[in-house]
């Protein structure tokens, strides 16, 4: 969109070396051309006649087509014609990321952003605009990221890492949320980087915040497929706790995560697949700590798919905490939808602080196992 705009305007000043061309040789072919002849020479005075006045220098005649030229370009910019592009060095640290956008900034790194870190390097500087709007109110910034986050970032870490010289360059636009939304949302669909989740994510906010959760609106103003933001919205839904069984949520992807967001609406299905995704969270935990690989997503969506679930017909066995020297202090019994029943044994050794605390642990280790009994 801005490489349209100033394409367009500069080859409306370009006007004028078309005019200067032309006063060249208004009706004559120049000489040198391939195929072209030299113009004629003037014909000799003829005795006695008088010589015609004489002209202006060339330079006099070409500059006033010149200021013709571009004042013709600058009239059509002020009609609304051609629209004016500002563009700025700024100090990333006076610019803010705008939230509307679905690239999630904390999970930028050196090395998600090597590559561009590298061609700025190379360039002598950022190249390509990043698109902002001015904001009002904020004593710490001045403009908003709209699209160019990952230019932001790492401007902003070149400047913090040897390269102080370096300039946010920023191309600055008028736009509402909801227009805003669209034109980071473009960009974003050309970026492998961001991944479905985040988008999904996005695009759930977005609904709520700037279509009135009118999911046809929404699709016809993004001119997506009703269907496929249907789904996008739909694994935007997954729990955390769920999205914690990837070793990272770029590893979320559309195709796969549908079947797991629909299996989740199952309530006799949903406490297995937490229960199996809690398990896989420790388990990426550890694999971190210890240098292996991560569980593979596509083995991560089969697990999960394939977590058995309870005997929902076996009574619930009853938990005995024991206090001091093996007597019980703690017995929780009746672990169902409706609640559980605790017993507090008197003559434990446990003071009653300590009983609850014993209690509360037993109910936090029956969530993590999705026996959860809070709806």
């Amino acid at each position: 969109m801005a490489r349209k705009q100033s394409d367009y305007l500069a080859s409306l000043l370009a006007d004028e070396e078309v005019i200067e061309t032309e006063a060249k040789s208004p009706h004559l072919p120049q000489a040198g051309g391939s195929g072209e002849s030299a113009p004629p020479s003037p014909a000799p005075q003829a005795a006695g006649q008088t010589a015609s006045p004489a002209q202006p220098p060339r330079s006099e005649r070409l500059r006033g087509t010149t200021l013709l030229g571009r004042e013709s370009a600058l009239a059509r910019v002020a009609s609304g014609e051609v629209r004016q592009v500002t563009q700025l060095l700024l100090d990333p640290a006076r610019v803010r990321v705008w939230t509307g956008n679905a690239r999630s900034y904390e999970h930028l790194s050196e090395e998600s952003c090597r590559e561009l870190i590298d061609s700025i390097i190379a360039e002598g500087g950022q190249k390509v605009p990043a698109v902002v709007r001015r904001i009002e109110g904020d004593p710490d910034h001045d403009y908003e990221v709209i699209a160019g986050t990952r230019r932001h970032w790492s401007i902003s870490w070149l400047r913090a890492n040897s390269w102080p010289q370096m300039q946010f360059l920023a191309q600055v636009v008028q736009l509402d949320d909801e227009a805003a939304f669209r034109l980071a949302d473009l960009e974003n669909r050309a970026r492998k980087d961001v991944s479905d989740l985040e988008r999904a994510r996005n695009y759930a906010q977005a609904l709520k915040d700037h279509y009135g959760n009118h999911l046809t609106r929404m699709a016809e103003r993004l001119k997506l497929s009703k269907g496929w933001l249907s789904k996008m919205l739909k694994v935007a839904g997954l729990p955390d706790q769920v999205v914690a069984a990837f070793a990272s949520p770029a590893e979320v992807q559309l195709k796969p995560a549908y079947p797991l967001a629909q299996a989740l609406d199952n309530r006799e299905k949903a406490p297995a697949i937490l229960r199996e995704a809690r398990a896989l969270a420790r388990e990426q935990a550890e694999r971190r700590g210890s240098g292996r690989p991560a569980v593979p997503p596509a083995q991560v969506i089969q697990r999960l798919l394939a977590a058995p679930e309870t005997d929902k017909d076996a009574p619930a066995k009853e938990i005995v905490l024991l206090g001091r020297a093996g007597r019980p202090a703690v017995t929780i019994r009746s672990i169902n939808r409706q609640g559980v029943t605790l017993r507090l044994h008197a003559g434990s050794g446990v003071h009653l602080e300590g009983m609850l605390d014993m209690a509360l642990e037993a109910l936090n280790a029956l969530e993590d196992e999705g026996r959860s009994f809070i709806s």
